[in-house]
């Protein structure tokens, strides 16, 4: 007598399938997780170094200076020089792609920064002197504690290697909820001399304000951010 033939999975058997394939997608996803931050994070550095190549230009056709402009650069709404809306108007004939003004992990920028994720520090246009005189964060957006900006020339810079120019404002591949302003996350910087470095809050060299802040780093363009 010929046996049945059994056509297609009993229950049990796609239950396992179903389990078997969870498991699998379980251990996968955060892997794939992983390698899309990692990808992200390759674009934010070419980015940087784009930015990065753009500066150079830029001081190259004006006589060796930084950008410089008096602050605040915009006034409805308020932002300053340092800030990615302020510096990059004066980098945008350097520029092919503004794309290249946003990181893929930030996603904060396009709501509240048109896309821009990038500060460029403010110890590029005021003198080392007043630089240490600014004591706190305030000084870096408060209207009411401007201080004139004074053009640096790339010569004054005495330690390219560790001076970083340019910054994500926040720790974009890390959680992307610490400013400048907070010993938390990693972020890329570019330095004067070009590098690109990942780098966590925590070594980063305290400023004048006593926080990871490139803007107020001590002795300004003539300090360093790092070791």
């Amino acid at each position: 007598m010929k046996s049945k033939r059994r056509n297609g999975f009993t229950l049990m058997e796609l239950l396992i399938v179903v389990v078997i394939i969870a498991i699998l997608a379980a251990m996968l996803l955060p892997v794939l997780s992983k390698a899309r931050e990692k990808a992200r994070q390759s674009v934010c550095i070419n980015n940087l170094r784009q930015i990065g190549l753009a500066f150079y230009l830029y001081i190259q056709d004006n006589n060796e200076y930084f950008p410089c402009a008096s602050d605040p650069v915009n006034v409805n709404p308020v932002y300053w020089l340092w800030m990615g809306r302020g510096w990059r108007s004066c980098l945008l004939p350097y520029i092919n792609n503004r794309r290249i003004l946003y990181c893929p992990s930030d996603r904060t920028a396009p709501q509240k920064w048109e896309s821009t994720s990038y500060g460029y520090s403010m110890s590029f246009y005021h003198s080392s002197e007043q630089i240490n005189q600014m004591p706190e964060p305030s000084f870096t957006y408060d209207t009411g504690k401007i201080v004139p900006s004074i053009p640096q020339k790339i010569a004054s810079v005495l330690y390219p290697d560790r001076k970083a120019m340019v910054t994500e404002w926040l720790d974009n591949h890390t959680g992307g909820i610490n400013t400048w302003w907070t010993w938390g996350g990693s972020r890329n910087y570019i330095f004067v001399d070009g590098h690109i470095e990942f780098i966590p809050a925590s070594k980063i060299l305290p400023a004048n304000d006593n926080l990871p802040d490139i803007n107020l780093t001590k002795d300004g363009i003539k300090g360093k951010d790092i070791q």
